[in-house]
């Protein structure tokens, strides 16, 4: 059951039992009954595209480097506020300090040596998301090789 049916069923009104006692019942939080949802603001949105803008023109930027070129833009912000708001990771060779468990299995590639020669046999699919006026848009590509779609 969602926590908003949940939030429904606790009545603040109750003759004999308190809320406490009845967000126990449903088992949901104190804290989720009494919150109420925060809109982002808009300031913060346009931040945000400002944000998105620097990290795309410049990719190998870190926070600290945002929020310099920001400031020399004019724009007054921290370099912990743009970490928060965007969490861009400057674009470099990072060390290799994970490496795989020897006896986690390997899977193989199908497709290797599929020869792929009629429409519907192989699917790709990808989804990223793409900065709007108020937001961000989800955008889901699904793809076949190249003339061997069904039209």
């Amino acid at each position: 059951m969602s926590p908003a049916k949940k939030r429904a069923m606790v009545k603040r009104d109750h003759p004999e039992l308190s809320i406490s006692q009845q967000c126990k019942l449903v088992r949901l939080s104190r804290s989720a009954f009494y919150y109420t949802p925060v809109g982002v603001n808009v300031d913060t949105l346009a931040m945000m595209k400002e944000i998105d803008r620097v990290f795309t023109k410049y990719p190998f930027f870190g926070s600290r480097q945002i929020a310099a070129y920001l400031r020399r833009e004019g724009t007054v912000v921290g370099r912990h506020r743009v970490r928060r708001l965007a969490g861009p990771r400057a674009i470099y060779k990072r060390p290799r300090t994970s490496q795989s468990h020897p006896q986690h299995p390997v899977f193989p590639y199908l497709l290797r040596k599929m020869q792929i020669d009629r429409p519907n046999q192989v699917w790709c699919a990808d989804i990223t998301f793409v900065p709007v006026r108020n937001g961000f848009l989800y955008l889901v590509a699904i793809l076949c090789p190249a003339g061997l779609c069904a039209a």
